[in-house]
């Protein structure tokens, strides 16, 4: 969606400033209270809204160094992370973030990532998406959420782009050429290279630590053969090579 609007907006002419937004410790910061009343006005009542504050309330944390551990203590904020219910319960948290901006700004939300862009030809586009950036910086403080300002940034596309500053609060945000958002390097020239040179050299890595750490580097080659001539040749081959 994002790269089609952009390119969209790129042909016809417009210049469009992306903001990254970051959430300090998203998962562990979302206050509960405040997460069951959302909850609760999203129509989640009774038995099951108890259930989840349930699962949510109530629970202890301790750390764990070889023979030393600590004092347990409460857990008083946050949603469980490495569950499947937590990530919903803290996209239902942020959903109504951004209800208010201008409609000429589109907000993008992926778990704890936020981008915020929109077209920015002139001044009066430059005003409307700062005032949208504190929008969502009043949601976070209304709601017991900090952006974490450091790894906020913006990155300015299109070749008449003024290049204007976006303020969070009293920080002014860093300006970036590139910036890796849901795993994969984006650019301001909306080319890949960046990209494809990090997975080259990530594959070169991992080449490399095969090639250091394992001995028998010829029968390692031969079964990799093996595996590749079973993904061609259908499922006849994976008994035969199940059974070496």
């Amino acid at each position: 969606m994002l790269l089609d609007s952009v390119l969209s907006s790129i042909d016809s002419g417009n210049c469009i400033d992306t903001i990254y937004l970051d959430f300090a410790k998203a998962f562990d910061k979302v206050p509960r209270q405040r997460l069951l009343y959302k909850l609760q006005s999203y129509g989640i009542t009774r038995s099951l809204l108890q259930w989840i504050a349930a699962w949510l309330i109530g629970r202890k944390q301790r750390v764990h160094i070889a023979r030393a551990e600590s004092q347990w203590t409460d857990v008083t904020s946050g949603v469980p992370q490495g569950s499947v219910l937590g990530p919903l319960l803290f996209l239902l948290f942020i959903n109504d973030l951004g209800i208010d901006i201008h409609k000429s700004t589109t907000v993008l939300k992926f778990a704890d990532d936020t981008k915020l862009f929109g077209i920015c030809n002139n001044e009066s586009d430059y005003i409307k998406l700062q005032e949208d950036v504190s929008k969502l910086e009043s949601w976070a403080l209304a709601w017991q959420m900090k952006f974490k300002v450091d790894k906020c940034t913006v990155m300015h596309i299109g070749s008449g782009n003024k290049k204007c500053s976006y303020q969070l609060g009293i920080s002014v945000l860093e300006s970036t050429d590139i910036q890796k958002y849901l795993r994969i390097w984006k650019s301001n020239d909306l080319k890949f290279e960046f990209h494809t040179l990090e997975a080259y050299k990530k594959a070169n890595k991992m080449l490399g630590m095969i090639k250091r750490t394992v001995v028998h580097k010829d029968k390692c080659k031969k079964k990799l053969r093996f595996r590749h001539e079973l993904t061609a040749n259908g499922t006849s081959r994976t008994a035969q090579i199940t059974k070496m």
